[in-house]
């Protein structure tokens, strides 16, 4: 282009070359050049109310998509409202773009109004930061920005942008390439190791797939269910990949970790050869980590070297990203399956045998009977309206746990929770971003009434844009997950965990003109599920369940994940009984 452009129309180009078409934000007075060059600007501008509620949104966008999100806040206080938001994102490998404003540039340093070095604060909350002092440059930055966020293993990318830049003249020159010397993405893996990989799951006796939030990163779900077919393996899916295998596959066991089921916590417990595609072996998945899967040998495949070897060592590392090294895996095994896969046949028909068995034995509690609501019950019904189809958004705590348990996910993509970082008031922000990325799509947003009261002020941004998010808070009157845990492991002295006040939810709802309701019987609780979900528009579903449940299957702090409290302890016997 020859004439010249304003830094903020040139940045609107480049988010548009970058194919953005919502930005979730929040203005201030060194965005206001900004957001005057967005108002004749065709990319569609989300008005949150709170700027950590935009990062989330963006996540939820990039979770629902696999596409990069964008957020926006003002310098200063905007700019690190966002950094929990960037944090979740750096925690769980989602790929968003934060754009922040920063003070003139004359004025960094010199603790100008609304002040704070962004870039200092960010750089370790984030896969990588800039802050761009030269117009010319912000181009190419921009486009940088964008590669590194969803490339690789993905991540959260800030580019801080002084209110001079913005507001400066330059002529703009399309970016054709990106170079980035030092860094590096591991894509193909090597294919020695894979033929070795394929190798060792025919040699294995009780093999099984233990899969993460990296297949469905790498879009490959369809190849992680040829490769268990193939293999004909359980599998078990993280609470970030829940989704990766679909929930009614017959090889699908469960979650596994602090909350997964019997069966899946015993399979990883037995097996002999751990199948781990793009996991972490994070602390919530391994428990005591001396005492995880001590009989398997392992075969690692991840995008990221950092994480091959970080917390388990590998016998077998695959560094390369899932979307390629997974078809690969799956041509190699199917060419050996004829002469390898009948030495351990029978072996491993057994195994799968004795996985099912445990997963009859010890299923996830599905109990609805009695005269209030169980959590079991609400998790239940959500999941017959679903169909395994729906996209849930969770917050965090009890509820995010008995949902990731009771509802199905047969896609990828359908299932939106704070994973690694665990952060409340997560829930609602992003269903927001998920449905404003997936409009065809039935948004839940369910919440406990902690996380809830986190984050009503975004009551207003569903509202304002007609937003149809189902949001189901599952009310018990406690930080529930907190509750639990000084009711196990600190005496029942519970403190600072009781929610004595909450809204009357239809009233709270009425205020912002959305629909509400309160029910507190189990005779009620299919109604007005349907009735929510028949809704056009958004609707608040306020649902007491009983106040006292806890999850299970539960693995205690520190304890291996064979070593489950399967249910509530039986007080113990009073001495002459």
């Amino acid at each position: 282009m020859s004439n010249l452009m304003s830094g903020a129309k040139i940045l609107l180009e480049c988010l548009m070359r970058e194919d953005v078409d919502v930005i979730f934000g929040y203005p201030g007075g060194v965005t206001l050049p900004l957001y005057d060059a967005m108002y004749d600007n065709p990319i569609r501008h989300v008005l949150v109310r709170h700027e950590e509620n935009a990062a989330f949104a963006a996540q939820g966008y990039a979770r629902a998509t696999g596409r990069v999100g964008v957020c926006c806040a003002t310098s200063g206080p905007g700019a690190t409202n966002l950094t929990t938001g960037l944090v979740d994102a750096m925690m769980d490998s989602i790929p968003i773009v934060a754009i922040t404003g920063q003070v003139t540039t004359k004025l960094i340093g010199s603790d100008a109004f609304q002040e704070a070095d962004t870039f200092g604060i960010t750089r370790p909350c984030t896969k990588h930061n800039f802050m761009v002092k030269n117009l010319n440059d912000l181009p190419q930055v921009v486009h940088e920005a964008f590669y590194i966020a969803g490339s690789g293993r993905p991540g959260p990318v800030v580019v801080d942008i002084p209110k001079d830049v913005f507001q400066g003249q330059s002529h703009y020159t399309p970016v054709t390439s990106i170079h980035l010397p030092g860094y590096k993405v591991h894509t193909d893996g090597h294919a020695g190791q894979i033929r070795r990989a394929a190798h060792m799951m025919w040699e294995a006796k009780r093999p099984l797939v233990y899969a993460g939030g990296g297949i469905i990163h790498a879009e490959g779900s369809s190849d992680l269910r040829e490769l268990v077919e193939t293999l004909d393996a359980p599998a078990v899916c993280t609470v970030m990949g829940l989704g990766a295998l679909p929930a009614d596959h017959p090889n699908y066991i469960s979650m596994p970790g602090m909350h997964g089921s019997y069966a899946a916590n015993m399979a990883l417990t037995e097996s002999d050869l751990l199948i781990a595609l793009g996991v972490r072996f994070d602390d919530r998945v391994t428990g005591r980590l001396a005492a995880f899967a001590p009989h398997a040998k392992v075969i690692h495949v991840d995008i990221d070297p950092a994480e091959i070897g970080k917390n388990r060592a590998a016998d077998l590392p695959v560094v390369g990203d899932l979307r390629r090294v997974l078809p690969k895996l799956v041509k190699v095994l199917a060419e050996l399956k004829p002469t390898e896969a009948a030495a351990n046949h029978e072996s491993r028909q057994n195994w799968k045998s004795r996985v099912n068995g445990w997963k009859q034995e010890h299923p996830y509690d599905r109990n609805t009977a009695g005269d209030v609501i169980r959590p079991q019950h609400l998790m239940a019904e959500i999941d017959r309206l679903s169909g395994g189809k729906a996209i849930v958004c969770s917050d965090v705590g009890q509820h995010q746990m008995w949902a990731a348990q009771l509802i199905r996910y047969n896609d990828p993509r359908l299932w939106i929770n704070s994973g690694g970082l665990g952060s409340m008031g997560f829930g609602m922000p992003s269903a927001i971003g998920a449905q404003f990325a997936r409009p065809d799509k039935l948004v839940f947003a369910i919440m406990g009434d902690g996380g809830f009261q986190m984050s009503i002020p975004e009551l207003a941004t569903i509202a304002s844009y007609g937003l149809p998010v189902k949001m189901i808070v599952m009310n018990n009157g406690y930080l529930g997950m907190v509750r639990q845990w000084q009711e196990l492991f600190y005496n029942n002295r519970l403190n600072a965990v009781t929610l004595d006040c909450f809204p009357q939810a239809e009233m709270l709802a009425g205020a912002y003109g959305i629909k509400g309701k309160t029910i507190d019987k189990p005779h009620q609780l299919a109604t007005a599920i349907e009735e929510a979900v028949h809704e056009p528009g958004p609707f608040l579903l306020n649902v007491m369940v009983s106040p006292h449940e806890n999850v299970y299957p539960m693995v205690p702090a520190g304890g291996a994940i064979n070593e489950m409290v399967l249910g509530q302890p039986k007080p113990a016997p009073v001495a002459g009984d």
